[in-house]
């Protein structure tokens, strides 16, 4: 993930009370998080530009073997189109993705000069329920993620524009949004993370627009 300049850094780590919002989307086989299996997951950490605007970083993802006894809803394979027996898959144990996907979250909140990684997602108490179920699991002690506060796109689009749903409040911000290729663990989180930056900036915009305005004299 990409590195930033120590001015931009420190505003970074000032703007969200020293955490870095990292934009997490997993599919899984069901909505359990206890009982069904984690099948992908993706990050995308968020850079600010020295203007203070934030920009998305690429996305870091991996696919992840079912855990041992974890159920799958053929009916949530319908939907996200994962094979998970595929030969061509490259999955990992659940260990091992979440260190690939840890890694990269924790060198990026170095960089950014803040203490700790909050969760960014559209439904995020879905993605956040998966992703602790999964360090539980596997005992990981080097969770770089708030272990319960997180951002919400869903929330922030409803106040935003008006819409709950990923798709239609991405086609309000004015992003694009292509259905075919989404329910992938990447996609989805890019497109979470251009419109988590896209309500940041529209506030950052008004911010400026604010201290531009020129102040009416008065006669």
């Amino acid at each position: 993930m990409d590195t930033t300049s120590n001015s931009t850094a420190t505003a970074m780590a000032g703007r969200f009370r020293g955490f870095l919002p990292v934009i997490v989307d997993v599919e899984t086989g069901g909505f359990d998080a206890e009982r069904d299996a984690l099948l992908e997951i993706a990050v995308v950490a968020v850079r600010m530009e020295p203007s203070g605007f934030l920009v998305p970083q690429p996305a870091v993802s991996a696919n992840v073997e079912p855990f041992p006894g974890a159920n799958i809803d053929p009916r949530s394979l319908e939907v996200t189109g994962i094979d998970p027996d595929h030969p061509f898959r490259g999955a990992l144990p659940e260990r091992q993705a979440l260190d690939h996907v840890f890694n990269a979250v924790r060198e990026a909140v170095k960089v950014a000069e803040c203490q700790r990684a909050v969760l960014v997602g559209h439904n995020a108490a879905f993605d956040l329920a998966f992703l602790n179920a999964a360090v539980r699991r596997v005992g990981h002690k080097r969770n770089p993620f708030h272990p319960f506060s997180c951002f919400d796109t869903a929330t922030l689009g409803g106040l935003a524009y008006g819409q709950t749903v990923l798709s239609k409040a991405a086609i309000a911000a004015g992003l694009s949004f292509d259905t075919r290729e989404a329910h992938s663990a990447v996609y989805d989180a890019e497109r979470t993370a251009e419109l988590f930056c896209e309500i940041v900036n529209k506030w950052r915009r008004l911010e400026l627009a604010e201290r531009d305005r020129v102040t009416p004299i008065a006669v």
